[in-house]
């Protein structure tokens, strides 16, 4: 298998498009504590995955980095010596599980400019989003789309040098299409069998799955499924039209992202059902145009985001700002108003089928920051039509089970790891009380 260079920090100056870079490293390592020793969880309802009622005024405890026990508190016996941690009045819960997250962008308005500032700092980016993500109680992510340089961001995140969710990563996507997008982040094809080829070399390079972008045909897909399948790899793909849903059917992709978002009318009843009676998982992406747009219309003032004024060096927040202004005129969002519109129908066809739906954000695209990216998805699937029982299963159990990683993370129980958060009030109530994560505790290990 091939390794890319270790991570290090660098420290240098670039001048980008009137932009002064100076020192940009990753952010310091969240203050860690716990992971080699006990620690019990006491007091607060417990929401532990599973769509079935909440336990109130309970533990957990974890010994190491592995829960070991979970009830009412009056039932739980502490062990001596534990760390005990007050959740009274709060609600605790899996970490969230996002099956669709973008590290190489933190929320800039605009692609075409954001590119050559990225391309200057990809692994020190990269880190300010996994921390941010890992800050706002999403605890495991997949990343579809990125530079190679994401899987020493993903090795220095699981050998504890930068904090940041546990990774699985596509790296670059394979596409046909993809020409306003630079070189280093997609792997372009003509024919099937570099399809192939492309999947093959990705895989060597050490990606946990293959992400397969927009334009690709049938047979492309095929060839993709097949190699990545023969190694034991997940194809994960990036369509909307209703042929490309077919085809992707048909050539046994694993998962299908962004279906259902609002960027093409409603789909037909029979594509939807098969969908839904093959189980074939679907993560919708719904909030990051049709919900954050008009949330932005409503209270700008999110734009200012304190987190992301802490993460960046000043130059850069000002761009950030820079990039914001009449946003409506942004070429990402040409087509929102169009989309708002589909989706009055469209984002909630696959939850209504009775569908396998995943949570994921697209986080990172334009004004879709990983501070707050989990918490509104969750919020557009309530919206859309589940409940936020069902909504909260959907981003943690289910998540980490069409990852293959159902046995050990996604829900509270004793013998899975320790990945747990703890928010301000009852999210049953008002599910965006997600936003208000007051503790993240990520493979036993507590960072807020």
């Amino acid at each position: 298998m091939k390794k890319l260079r270790p991570y290090r920090v660098r420290a240098w100056a670039a001048l980008v498009p009137g932009i002064l870079l100076a020192s940009i490293v990753p952010p310091p390592p969240a203050a860690a504590q716990g992971g080699s020793g006990t620690m019990a969880l006491v007091g607060g309802m417990l929401l532990d995955g599973y769509e079935t009622p909440p336990i109130h005024h309970a533990a957990v405890v974890i010994e190491d980095n592995r829960i070991v026990a979970v009830g009412p508190a009056g039932d739980i016996e502490i062990p001596a010596g534990a760390e005990i941690v007050n959740t009274e009045g709060m609600t605790m819960l899996p970490g969230l599980v996002d099956l669709h997250v973008h590290l190489m962008i933190l929320g800039h308005g605009e692609y075409a400019e954001w590119w050559p500032i990225l391309d200057k700092a990809r692994e020190e980016m990269m880190a300010i989003s996994a921390r941010q993500l890992l800050m706002a109680g999403v605890t495991t992510a997949v990343d579809l789309g990125a530079p190679i340089e994401i899987l020493n961001v993903r090795d220095d995140i699981n050998e504890g040098r930068i904090p940041g969710p546990r990774m699985l990563v596509s790296g670059p996507w394979i596409t046909r299409v993809g020409q306003q997008f630079p070189p280093w982040f997609q792997r372009r094809i003509t024919s099937p069998e570099e399809a192939a080829e492309q999947t093959d070399d990705l895989i060597d390079a050490g990606v946990d799955l293959i992400k397969i972008w927009a334009g690709m045909s049938e047979e492309d897909m095929r060839a993709v499924v097949e190699t990545a399948h023969g190694r034991g790899v997940e194809v994960h793909t990036h369509l909307y039209s209703p042929e490309d849903m077919w085809a992707a059917i048909r050539a046994g992709t694993d998962v299908i992202q962004h279906a259902g978002s609002g960027g093409n009318p409603p789909y037909s009843d029979d594509l939807v059902a098969e969908v839904a009676h093959r189980g074939i998982p679907v993560v919708q992406t719904i909030a990051h145009r049709i919900w954050i747009y008009p949330a932005t219309l409503e209270f700008p003032e999110r734009l200012q985001d304190a987190r992301l004024k802490e993460d960046l060096p000043p130059e850069l927040y000002r761009e950030f700002q820079r990039s914001f202004e009449d946003f409506h005129r942004n070429s990402y969002f040409r087509t929102t108003p169009r989309q708002i519109r589909n989706s009055e129908v469209a984002a909630n066809q696959f939850i209504e089928a009775g569908a396998v739906i995943a949570m994921g954000t697209d986080s990172g695209s334009p004004m879709n920051f990983h501070t707050e990216a989990a918490w509104r998805e969750i919020s557009a699937l309530v919206d859309s039509g589940m409940t936020p029982l069902a909504a909260i299963s959907a981003s943690t159990k289910t998540g980490a089970e069409v990852m293959g990683l159902g046995r050990e993370l996604g829900t509270i129980e004793p013998g899975k790891l320790a990945d747990i958060i703890v928010v301000e009030g009852n999210p049953l109530f008002d599910i965006n009380v997600l936003g208000y994560v007051r503790m993240v505790v990520k493979d036993g290990v507590r960072y807020k």
